[in-house]
């Protein structure tokens, strides 16, 4: 009993970094069916900005008295920079061919993403880079099993961020706007909704909590690669397909599916196999729920 809760902790929490990608993936389709393919590489992008804001913060010495603080600082600032970099990407990549085919768009998104993880390559270099190892230290013992210290990080900033989501979408005048432009582009922009506004800002939110889900996973693992937002994205793609792509719900429940799913097969069948059967349950539920768990949305950024 004890083995199963320790790989729930698991399990929950790399779930929690797939659902913070998969979400941009499915709000960006609610909005305007398009998958952005150049997604992962936010993640990535997050990443990095949150190593080396962090290390620069530890070599002036501020992690050792001030660590919370500069945590705090490193994720605003790496979600921000994503944010506009994403904004930047639709502005670049996707504005120009919203009425062009969507074999047009899937190409420029799959360029972009190319052309942003070789940007990371040429400017970071080839080596994983290495997060301080402040917050790596010690862990809660509950029972027969630990939470690490990390782990309690990961679970309490990734809850955070959803339920601020959810908030956002569903209790703000910014939500109600998502909302209906996803429902009705041409009837939202007829009241006064600036649907090109509202485009960038899906990009934006859905980047930054991906730059979120970056900075985790490398406290989480202790480094950061160039190419680290590839496989990444297509679990979280597949994750928001497999909870109904264009719902937010699905994409939070789809993730922690998936990362259920890898946790437990590497703790009870096989490690070597845990993203087969990841890809085994997407294909199974796609086969009898061709729209996912939840159902695909395509006209409402449902929660």
């Amino acid at each position: 009993m004890d083995f199963f809760l320790q790989q729930l902790i698991n399990a929950l929490t790399l779930g929690g970094f797939y659902a913070l990608i998969a979400l941009g993936y499915t709000m960006v389709y609610g909005i305007i069916q398009l998958i952005n393919f150049a997604h992962g590489e936010f993640f990535a992008a997050g990443g990095y900005m949150g190593v080396i804001l962090l290390a620069w913060m530890n070599s002036q010495g501020y992690m050792q008295t001030h660590p919370w603080i500069c945590l705090t600082i490193a994720f605003v600032l790496a979600m921000a920079y994503c944010a506009i970099l994403a904004m930047g990407v639709e502005k670049i990549a996707y504005k120009p061919l919203r009425k062009a085919s969507k074999l047009s768009v899937l190409l420029s998104a799959l360029g972009m993403s190319i052309f942003l993880q070789n940007g990371l390559m040429l400017t970071q270099g080839v080596y994983d880079k290495t997060y301080p190892g402040v917050f790596a230290k010690g862990a809660v013992q509950m029972g027969g099993f630990n939470i690490t210290y990390l782990q309690i990080i990961a679970l309490g900033i990734t809850g955070l961020l959803l339920v601020g989501l959810n908030r956002l979408v569903y209790k703000s005048r910014l939500g109600k706007a998502m909302r209906a432009t996803a429902q009705d582009r041409v009837m939202a922009t007829l009241v006064g909704v600036s649907s090109d506004r509202i485009i960038s800002l899906t990009f934006a939110i859905g980047a930054a909590l991906a730059a979120a889900s970056g900075i985790l996973v490398g406290l989480y693992y202790g480094s950061v690669r160039y190419d680290m937002g590839f496989v990444p994205g297509i679990k979280a793609f597949a994750a928001a397909v497999l909870g109904g792509i264009g719902s937010i719900t699905g994409a939070m429940l789809g993730g922690l599916i998936i990362g259920m799913t890898e946790i437990f097969s590497a703790a009870y069948i096989s490690g070597e196999y845990k993203d087969v059967f990841a890809f085994i349950i997407l294909i199974a539920v796609l086969y009898f729920m061709p729209t996912g768990l939840l159902g695909e949305n395509i006209n409402d950024t449902r929660v």
